[in-house]
Parts: structure tokens; C-alpha cells; sequence
């Protein structure tokens, strides 16, 4: 690890892809500079250092911006090596935890988007497809728990444990905001035990939002769609 580091972080309070780039840098024990950032009214370094997007979050890095999570996750793996490594040596275990990161970041952010914004019919089709997707995910992480426990007594928490965390681990929430289970401890045992081994980490239950402060804004934000104001004429 280098000597002396400028370390800056442009994100959300509630944005999970902000979260996941927070909690790789604890993982790893990099000290560094948050700055909140509000979507209404972004700062002039956002727009400066993330200028095609002008979204959340930016790592800036001894004054040298990069944009986008995964991307971020990537740099901060490459530069740190002499930290906790967020990935295994072996390529062939490194691949399928990029497979599961990608199938994670791509499958599940839009369609919880549909389930959370809608109602009726079209809530019903999403949260079908949800339990789909999270069937073949508890089927598909048994290669990391072969004996079926997921802890992390023994263990850094890696990059897969990093997005399932910022995605997973706040699900409660929107459980409650929907009132409709995702996550069945019943139907998907071993990814249910697994974001719970996740959720009482200490360093994850330092970035995860509060359960009734992401409701607080969950809440509101889901009825704005389904019971839009009336249209001002």
C-alpha cells in the first residue's frame, strides 16, 4: 500500500451502490473522506469529476476521479494489494465470483425498481420474477458454502459478500414498505442465512442504513408512483 493517500467518496446516504464502494474501503482498512452529495442539487466537484453520468458514486484519488461501483470495487482491489484481497487468487474462483457479482448487479436493481414503484398486477409479475432469480441464486452460491453455513468468523468479507450486502441486507425494508416477503427462510435457507451472517457483520452494520430510517424514505417515495398527486391544471 502507498504512503500517504488522498482518499475521497461522493455518494448517498441511501444508495447501496455508494455503500458497497464505503464498505470495500473498511474491508480493507483505507481511511478516507465522505462527501453527501444531494441529487437535487449536486455539488460542483460531482459535475467536475463525473461529467458524463453527473451521478454517484466518485472515488477521487489523489485528486483522480473514477466513476461508476464496479469500476471503483476494481481500481480499489488493483491498487491496495497488500490489504485484505476482495478477490480469491485462483482464476477460476475469481470468475465465478464476478459471475455471481455480475448476475447480483444486473438482475436484481430494475426489477426491485418495478416491485417497489408498482401495485396489483404488474407488482405481482416482478415479485414472481424476483423469487425466481432469488431461487437461482441460493442454488448458485452453494459453491461458496459447501458445507451450507455462511460465516465470517474465519473470513474477510469479499466483493460478493460486499453487493450482496448492499443489496440484500436493506430488504426488510422494502418487505415492509410492500408488505410482501422477498426472501423466505423457508424457500431460499442458505441466501437467507447468508444475508443475516451478513447484516450482523460489524463493518456492514456500520454502512447499512437503519430499517426505519430507509422506510421513512421508502414509504413516501412508493406512494408518489402508485397514488401519484393530482395534475395541476
Amino acid at each position: 500500500m502507498a504512503g500517504k493517500e488522498s482518499v475521497i467518496v461522493h455518494g448517498m446516504w441511501a444508495s447501496p451502490y455508494s455503500k458497497r464502494v464505503e464498505l470495500a474501503l473498511k474491508v480493507k482498512g483505507i481511511p478516507y473522506e465522505y462527501v453527501e452529495e444531494d441529487f437535487k442539487n449536486k455539488t460542483p466537484e460531482l459535475l467536475k469529476y463525473n461529467p458524463v453520468h453527473k451521478k454517484i458514486p466518485v472515488f477521487v484519488h489523489n485528486g483522480k476521479p473514477i466513476a461508476e461501483s464496479l469500476v471503483i470495487l476494481e481500481y480499489i482491489e488493483e491498487v491496495w494489494k497488500d490489504c485484505p484481497q476482495l478477490l480469491p487468487n485462483d482464476p477460476y474462483e475469481k470468475a465465478q465470483v464476478r459471475f455471481w457479482v455480475d448476475f447480483i448487479n444486473q438482475k436484481f436493481t430494475d426489477i426491485m425498481m418495478t416491485i417497489i414503484k408498482t401495485k396489483g398486477e404488474v407488482q405481482e409479475k416482478a415479485l414472481s420474477q424476483v423469487h425466481e432469480l432469488i431461487k437461482v441464486l441460493d442454488e448458485g452460491i452453494k459453491i461458496f458454502f459447501p458445507d451450507g453455513n455462511p460465516t465470517f468468523e474465519v473470513k474477510n468479507l469479499g466483493l460478493l459478500d460486499i453487493i450482496a450486502s448492499t443489496v440484500f441486507c436493506s430488504f426488510s425494508a422494502t418487505e415492509e414498505v410492500i408488505g410482501a416477503k422477498i426472501i423466505d427462510p423457508e424457500k431460499t435457507p442458505l441466501l437467507y442465512s447468508w444475508v443475516k451472517a451478513l447484516g450482523e457483520h460489524p463493518l456492514v452494520m456500520d454502512i447499512i442504513v437503519p430499517h426505519e430510517k430507509l422506510v421513512s424514505i421508502l414509504g413516501p417515495w412508493r406512494q408518489s408512483f402508485i397514488n401519484p398527486p393530482p395534475s395541476q391544471t
